[in-house]
């Protein structure tokens, strides 16, 4: 049994978890583990290859599609979105982050790519999640955890959000999840045709990325898990999704946020295009190094890291991702970017040791505050030497 196995079995064994995937590479150097079952209860035994809904680490992927767009003049960073999503010409926003969601004023100035890629546009989630104007992209908007075949479809999603005021100032304040969604319609519309189908020829086909998608590829039900959260009370584990449930076909709206099912290997290629300063393995261009750059620096003012204390526990956010920027634990190391997904998945580098660590569950988080396995797992990977 490998140090990581010996890491995660722990937690699979003792039922907190139906299995896991996981992988820590430095350098050339990979290790990976694959145990437990991809269903609660037994049957299919947990393999590499198995597929997963990765949630939130469909961000950086969604983030580095628009840098692509950036890198081929058709975007900038100060761009004003408006051009492309007419919906957001006029946005409004509440008087006070607490305050009714007819009680508003317009927006000072343009939302820009750039806020969307900081998550500084002015939807999203905050701290306090009872504010009316946060209400409004749970019902709307179906803002949440992932379902995907409960949201509307892209032209509607939009207009439904110009009628969601924004909570703050384009600029002012980091709010979590809804600007991702925005940049993957965004995406849709500058290239004319779909997320999923610009994904797959600029980001998934380069990179060999065959089993990422926003359904589960043909062929690959047998490999996909099943998705769970914590019964009552300790009890056992309550079934979300099934594989034959909603990630088995494309749904109407291809989510930038949270929508991809992916796998530890196509990952770990994602991954080592970042650490190789936006180079594919076999050397062609994907990204520059100075968008590689963009990505993974924070852009955050201290004011709004602590703003969005409750998701970065003191982390900063580049596009995409967060980014470490003070060590103040084994696994929070100077540099490292990435993130965490709330089907209970995450996925980091940390450059300045050419490391990967990735980790791959199906038991949902119970909050935005990442579970022990996750901090072990971490603290596994940031250690001074792999097997």
């Amino acid at each position: 049994m490998t140090g990581l196995h010996r890491v995660l079995d722990r937690y699979v064994s003792g039922g907190a978890m139906p299995g896991a995937v996981a992988l820590v590479a430095r350098g050339d150097r990979v290790e990976t583990a694959a145990l437990g079952y991809a269903q609660a209860g037994g049957g299919t035994p947990m393999a590499p290859d198995s597929i997963f809904r990765v949630a939130s680490l469909t961000k950086p992927v969604t983030a580095a599609a628009v840098m692509t767009l950036i890198e081929d003049g058709r975007l900038a960073l100060d761009s004003p979105v408006s051009r492309w999503l007419p919906e957001l010409a006029s946005p409004m926003v509440v008087r006070t982050p607490d305050a009714a969601v007819e009680d508003v004023v317009p927006a000072a100035r343009p939302i820009t790519v750039e806020d969307l890629l900081t998550f500084r546009a002015g939807w999203g989630f905050p701290s306090d999640f009872s504010l009316p104007a946060v209400g409004l992209l749970f019902s709307e908007l179906r803002q949440g955890p992932p379902q995907p075949q409960l949201v509307a479809a892209p032209d509607a999603w939009m207009a439904a959000l110009s009628r969601i005021p924004l909570l703050h100032q384009p600029g002012e304040a980091w709010l979590y999840n809804t600007c991702s969604d925005v940049l993957g319609v965004l995406i849709a519309r500058v290239s004319g045709g779909s997320l999923p189908a610009f994904l797959e020829e600029r980001v998934f086909g380069p990179l060999g990325m065959t089993d990422t998608a926003f359904a589960v590829p043909e062929g690959g039900l047998g490999r996909f898990t099943g998705y769970y959260r914590s019964g009552p009370e300790g009890g056992p584990l309550e079934l979300i999704d099934a594989p034959d449930g909603q990630w088995s076909r494309l749904p109407a709206f291809p989510s930038g946020t949270g929508g991809l099912v992916s796998t530890a290997a196509d990952l770990y290629a994602f991954a080592r295009m970042l650490l190789a300063g936006g180079l594919t393995d076999d050397g062609r261009v994907l990204l520059s190094p100075g968008s590689v750059r963009r990505m993974t620096t924070d852009w955050l003012t201290p004011a709004q890291r602590e703003g969005g204390a409750l998701f970065l526990e003191g982390q900063g956010w580049g596009f995409g991702g967060s980014v470490d920027v003070t060590v103040r634990d084994p696994w929070n190391v100077l540099g490292r970017y990435g993130w965490v997904g709330g089907t209970g998945t995450a996925a980091h580098i940390v450059p300045s040791t050419a490391t990967t660590a990735i980790l791959l569950t199906q038991r949902e988080l119970s909050g935005p505050t990442p579970p022990p396995v996750m901090r072990d797992f971490w603290r596994y990977a940031a250690g001074p030497e792999l097997p």
